[in-house]
């Protein structure tokens, strides 16, 4: 487990795992963003002339300083949740400030998510048309689609083997990256003017077409927001080192595509999958093993997404934002997860993008729109970190200034895609989006129905309960979960069960509730005698990213409870209390359905009903709490009571 004193460490094996993980995606995005920047300039009307070279490459070098570098490896990475980053744990440390901070939190998420179905599809498919170059009839989608469904089978059995080759593969690759860049650019090193800010600014106030090369330009950072996603994993001092490595390969690789485009701007067509100016770096001979290279780039690329998106679901679930859903754990590999729905899900997400556009240049178009409202949603909750920090106002209003109006020009210029792909994920988006919204807008409709009674009022009726051999009993322990926070309180729907709807006899009572922290790794507990021998609350402290197994958590307290003395659970059966066996557990969930009665408003009933339906495909209480079915009995309840008050009835004479 991540904690916050190795946050900082710095190591040899660190920074090379953190290569294999972390800058997967940013590091593929030599093989299709300045295609796609003169893809757009072309599109225009316009030629490739020496100043839009340039201008597209500063656009580029300086697009990596200001978002990646400075907004997310020196800012955005001081906002760690005890060592943790990614969208959900911002949103856990700044929750409390504001309840609207859930609206940019699922946002960014879906967005997020989304990006997980583009970058395998994109990535994957750019580097296999290198093939063209050495095979021009070879088909390049059925090959894609089998290294996709492959990358997707294979995550079930854990990549812990694959994931240690990672690191060496991707240094490789970033090393390849600058030499074959450095090798252009040694024959023009006029190139480097490029990193001359003035020629991006002058670009973008002089091109009738700056906007649609802001959409292709923001290719280059896609990967940006994983640097912060992997902090856990990786630890801020090995992710901020690795990344001048990384910056400086990847700019040399576009100055050197740079120098081959001005050498060939006659006769490049950018439409031409045959003519990306990423293999043609290399001389014909070297292609194939470029194109191989490349491809192994993209798949860890896309693994490094896969696995960010588990997170994100496991996160997303604890913090009741996401149905629940089965989760994995195929590997002792620390923090590996793998969430079956999600990756089914992804895998066909995956191959239908692919099917669909056929070819990496129609996916540029549908690529960057989600993730650049990731970025901007991160804008805002960063600068609630900041006030939540106490950071000086006039540094927070220069942050969201400068990148809401970067992040927002870069939207702009991404909305252009959206008739050529962009749509499809904002389409993406937006359902997951509503999936996560619902979730959450139930739950608090929920919330708002639940009826609480002062528990203390009944202590008197549990005792005689308790002690009442003419009412049957239901177990020796009886265990409820309940949502109430104060240990005062308790649903009257919890004493609705136990003393009307078929009184439940018990020689002991436990109330348990379990609270999700916004810290990542918090395992606590408290025990709460209210009727001493009787009735017990355990209140259940656990870190967003701890699994919620009730069942062994619940079994542990008891077991320290029995061996410190502080309750007894032998069996009060007179022929099996003198063996000292233990008495039997039962648990109650009480499940609420919503009765045709119910008096909501038309957008409450539409949520709920979308709600009831989600809850039908996620997992039941009974196995995302990890209960033995067999010792668990679900009851309904109506989520409102209504009242026979509010009818209106005439008795006719006889």
């Amino acid at each position: 487990m991540s904690s916050h004193k190795n946050v900082n460490a710095l190591t040899a094996g660190g920074l090379l795992v953190t290569l294999g993980i972390v800058f997967g995606d940013i590091g593929t995005s030599p093989l299709y963003t300045l295609k796609a920047i003169f893809k757009s300039v072309i599109d225009t009307g316009q030629h490739i002339t020496p100043d839009l070279v340039l201008g597209a490459l500063s656009c580029i070098i300086w697009t990596l300083t200001l978002q990646t570098t400075v907004k997310y490896v020196i800012i955005t990475l001081r906002a760690d949740n005890k060592g943790e980053g990614g969208i959900f744990s911002l949103y856990s440390l700044v929750r409390k400030k504001a309840k609207w901070l859930v609206v940019p939190a699922i946002i960014g998420g879906a967005a997020l998510l989304a990006d997980g179905m583009i970058t395998p599809s994109i990535t994957v498919t750019s580097a296999i048309e290198g093939l063209k170059l050495k095979f021009p009839e070879v088909q390049v989608i059925p090959i894609v689609i089998s290294i996709i469904a492959l990358l997707f089978i294979i995550q079930q059995f854990g990549t812990n083997l694959v994931g240690k080759l990672f690191g060496p593969i991707m240094m490789f690759w970033f090393g390849t990256l600058g030499v074959i860049g450095v090798l252009q650019v040694i024959h023009d090193p006029w190139i480097f003017k490029a990193l001359n800010p003035y020629y991006a600014i002058h670009l973008m106030a002089t091109n009738p077409g700056a906007m649609l090369i802001l959409g292709g330009v923001f290719l280059c950072t896609t990967g940006a927001e994983a640097l912060y996603s992997d902090l856990g994993h990786c630890g801020r001092n090995n992710i901020r080192i690795s990344w001048i490595f990384v910056k400086l390969m990847l700019i040399l690789n576009y100055l050197g595509q740079g120098v081959w485009v001005l050498k060939n701007a006659g006769s490049y067509d950018p439409h031409d999958a045959l003519s990306n100016p990423f293999f043609k770096l290399v001389p014909e001979s070297m292609v194939l093993y470029l194109v191989i290279l490349a491809t192994t780039a993209a798949v860890i690329a896309s693994q490094a997404m896969i696995s960010g998106s588990f997170t994100l679901i496991s996160e997303a679930v604890r913090l009741n934002l996401w149905p629940k859903v089965r989760i994995n754990y195929p590997s002792v590999q620390k923090g590996q997860l793998y969430v079956p729905s999600i990756n089914w899900l992804l895998c066909i997400g995956c191959i239908i993008i692919v099917l669909v556009f056929q070819k990496s240049d129609n996916m540029e178009g549908a690529y960057g729109l989600a993730i650049n409202l990731t970025f901007l949603m991160t804008t805002i909750l960063v600068a609630v970190y900041m006030l939540r920090k106490k950071f000086p106002k006039y540094l927070i209003a220069i942050f969201v200034i400068i990148y809401m109006a970067i992040e927002l020009a870069f939207l702009v210029g991404n909305m252009a895609k959206f008739v050529h792909g962009g749509w499809v994920t904002l389409l993406i988006s937006m359902v997951l989006l509503s999936v996560m919204w619902t979730w959450y807008a139930a739950r608090k409709i929920k919330n708002r129905f639940v009826k609480y009674v002062e528990i203390e009022d009944y202590y008197e009726i549990i005792k005689e309960l308790s002690n009442d051999t003419s009412v049957p009993k239901f177990s020796s322990q009886l265990v409820y979960l309940t949502s109430a926070n104060f240990k005062t309180e308790i649903e009257s729907k919890i004493v609705y069960s136990i003393i009307q709807k078929e009184p439940k006899r018990a020689d002991v009572y436990w109330l348990v509730h379990v609270d999700v922290m916004d810290e990542p790794y918090t395992m606590d507990y408290k025990v709460e005698f209210l009727i001493p021998g009787k009735l017990i609350r355990i209140d259940f402290k656990l870190g967003f990213r701890i699994e919620q197994r009730v069942n062994l958590l619940y079994r542990k307290v008891v077991e320290e409870l029995v061996k410190n003395g502080e309750v007894d659970i032998t069996s009060q059966y007179t022929s099996l209390n003198k063996h000292k066996i233990a008495g039997d557990f039962r648990f109650i969930l009480l499940e609420k359905h919503l009765s045709k009665f119910t008096n909501l408003s038309f957008y409450e009933e539409t949520i709920m009903d979308y709600y009831f339906i989600l809850k039908k495909l996620s997992l039941s209480e009974v196995t995302s709490f990890g209960l033995d079915s067999s010792y668990v009995d679900v009851e309904k309840v109506p989520l409102i009571f209504v009242s026979p008050d509010d009818i209106e009835l005439n008795r006719l004479p006889v």
